[in-house]
């Protein structure tokens, strides 16, 4: 008697836990269905890019940073060669290869070349915006200086505004992934960090629900009557 009456009252907080996570579990999934319905390089707009241009030969100035740096990389860009320095201190500086002086940030007629250089799509660029770095867009989120260059397909194309290196490609797919995680983590502030109380909390609950569950499949039941 006594274990049937425990058996009883496991089957109601398996009930009432089913309840309460029945929701979010619903969501995980979802969601989850959701982020692999398309390859994660599409995701990415991986496709969207274009090669990177090759660099011209030519005789390059190794450029006088003036302090200590940890890289330098040789690209080519709509203006020319140019050196992408990274410093000890963490900053990024571009330089003209052919001569060595530094170049001052990126405008906007240059972004758009940089753009449209980098974008491998059918869409047509309609706008470039200047993002400062205290009020990155949604689909970006990080901390520079960029130019949100936008495509009339809905891809966005973000560049740093000191180096002209493409920082993200964004496509409206992208965003309903970006989206999906949110939901996914539970988290809609930042859709960064998983460990907080409230998806812990539901996973725990979740755990003793199941938990419950694989207990219950060894609950005797009584023979029903026969006609």
């Amino acid at each position: 008697m006594a274990q049937q009456r425990m058996m009883r009252r496991f089957a109601r907080w398996h009930i009432w836990l089913g309840w309460v996570v029945g929701a979010p579990f619903l969501m995980w999934t979802l969601t989850g269905l959701i982020m692999v319905a398309r390859p994660i390089e599409e995701v990415r707009g991986e496709h969207l890019r274009a090669p990177a241009a090759l660099v011209t030969e030519g005789r390059y100035a190794l450029p006088d940073v003036g302090e200590p740096i940890i890289g330098a990389e040789l690209v080519q860009q709509p203006i020319g060669p140019v050196w992408l320095v990274s410093t000890a201190e963490g900053a990024r500086y571009r330089y003209f290869a052919p001569d060595g002086t530094l170049i001052p940030p990126v405008i906007e007629s240059e972004a758009r070349e940089i753009a449209d250089a980098a974008y491998a799509g059918d869409g047509r660029l309609e706008a470039v915006v200047y993002t400062p770095s205290d009020a990155p867009p949604s689909d970006l989120r990080a901390g520079v200086n960029a130019w949100q260059a936008r495509f009339s397909d809905g891809t966005n194309v973000y560049l740093d505004a000191s180096t002209g290196e493409i920082l993200a490609v964004r496509t409206g797919w992208w965003r309903t992934y970006d989206l999906m995680w949110a939901l996914h983590i539970m988290n809609l502030e930042n859709r960064e960090n998983p460990h907080h109380p409230l998806i812990i909390g539901f996973a725990v609950l979740g755990t003793l629900g199941a938990l419950l569950g694989c207990i219950l499949l060894f609950r005797r039941r009584k023979a029903r009557p026969k006609a």
